[in-house]
């Protein structure tokens, strides 16, 4: 990112908004990989300019690190803060001459930008109340933070994505369910509820997916807040040098997955283990041969063209001990550092080629968790170039078995799309995408 960075529309006007508005908080949507972190960078720098402190808070400290990083490589005449706990080990990327990193806020009270956690945020020494907050994935954010968090700021503004996962709990939360300060609403659910009136704006453009991308990811899960890929991007380009041996159904799907984008490897038809054996060695292989076969990107980042490497390579499923079961596999291959992670743990990531452990396959029943229209999403918009769904035949018929028949409780509204519509709405398009597995 330069200073030859244009603000979109939207970013504009949230800023304007949330300096010269009526209402105390103002919400920007940004779909898969639209720039979401870029739009906070310059938001930060921009209100830091009013001469008072600019407070940014994040739900993980990899985020905060990220965004620190961001800032101050964009702004090195201001002094950005990071906010941390006792015994907190100082990345490389936060040696900068303008990072302050603290662990005592009166440290930092002159710091023009503070970025810390919303658990951070909520220490007790902070009693003095600041102009203006910027909460990154404020859809990640429990509302009962938000409650914590609000007499930190006079005015806020939400970023996040609407279409992926809620705030992760592991009690039963239907005791809450239509009140309005049930504290398992994401922020931004709550704070709309509670505050008629406050804008939203969104940005219009994914610069993570292309188009064969973005248009099923948009049709599937963001139905009423519907982007496009971004005009501006260079070709991009995924191919293999090598040839394969033979008519391997592995080869066939990673050559399928760099010609069109998307691949769905599809098992026959059983139910399984959630670790099921045959499907865990699928992923794996699938990783590991494009790595071997010297898979090749090509895009804006790199106009020349370069070898996909393991950093750049990642598998997401929805269970861990899905997760371990991958790892291990993944411990006797040349390969082990690829990332295998759940998809409330990728939120935010993105990497050259993904390959998913589909969260229906081989499932007897389609429950509320596996239904979850945001962890489809998630897992399948984390990718530049390609991605491959791995899958057991028969989801469609297991979606037909078990229809979305639930209670809309009062004071709730329904939630658009809902799990079965949107894993319907991908599933038709990766039914023009079918590799047989042997």
């Amino acid at each position: 990112m330069t200073d030859n960075y244009v603000p979109p529309t939207a970013v504009v006007d949230v800023l304007r908004l949330l300096t010269d508005g009526p209402q105390p908080g103002v919400v920007l949507n940004s779909p898969p990989g639209a720039g979401k972190s870029t739009a906070v960078t310059y938001m930060s720098r921009e209100l830091a300019r009013h001469g008072e402190q600019v407070r940014v808070v994040a739900q993980t400290n990899s985020q905060v690190d990220d965004l620190v990083t961001k800032i101050a490589a964009w702004s090195p005449d201001i002094t950005v803060g990071r906010y941390t706990a006792h015994g907190y080990q100082v990345p490389a990327s936060l040696a900068r001459p303008n990072v302050l990193i603290a662990n005592r806020f009166p440290d930092l009270r002159e710091t023009p930008i503070v970025v810390a956690t919303a658990a951070k945020w909520l220490d007790p020494v902070i009693t003095e109340r600041g102009p203006f907050a910027i909460i990154d994935e404020a859809y990640q954010m429990r509302s009962d933070t938000l409650l914590r968090l609000a007499p930190m700021f006079e005015r806020a503004a939400f970023v996040g994505d609407p279409g992926q996962l809620d705030p992760f709990s592991v009690v039963n939360v239907e005791r809450w369910t239509g009140l309005t300060w049930n504290p398992l609403q994401s922020a931004v659910a709550a704070m709309l509820a509670n505050n008629p009136g406050i804008p939203e704006r969104q940005l219009p453009h994914s610069w993570r997916l292309a188009p064969h991308a973005a248009t099923p990811v948009s049709n599937a899960f963001y139905p009423f807040a519907p982007f496009a890929s971004a005009p501006e991007q260079a070709l991009r380009e995924m191919w293999i040098p090598t040839r394969s041996i033979g008519n391997n159904p592995v080869d066939r799907a990673i050559e399928y997955a760099a010609a069109n984008g998307w691949a769905y490897y599809q098992l026959e038809r059983r139910n399984t283990v959630r670790t099921d054996a045959q499907a865990v060695a699928a992923v794996v292989e699938l990783a590991v041969r494009s790595l071997q076969r010297g898979t090749m990107v090509r895009d804006e980042r790199d106009p020349d063209g370069t070898r996909l490497t393991p950093e750049r390579v990642a598998i997401g499923v929805a269970h861990r001990d899905q997760m371990a079961a991958i790892k291990t596999e993944l411990a006797g291959t040349a390969y082990p550092s690829i990332r295998v992670d759940t998809a409330n743990r990728l939120q935010g990531s993105e990497y050259d080629l993904v390959i998913v452990l589909h969260p229906l396959s081989g499932r007897r029943d389609a429950t509320a968790f596996h239904l979850e229209s945001g962890r489809l999403c998630v897992l399948t918009s984390r990718h530049r170039h390609a991605c491959i769904v791995v899958a057991r035949d028969g989801i469609e018929e297991l979606l037909d078995a078990h229809p979305s028949a639930d209670p809309v409780p009062f004071n709730t509204a329904p939630r658009f799309p809902n799990g079965w519509e949107a894993n319907h709405a991908l599933l038709e398009h990766l039914s023009t995408h079918v590799i047989p597995a042997p």
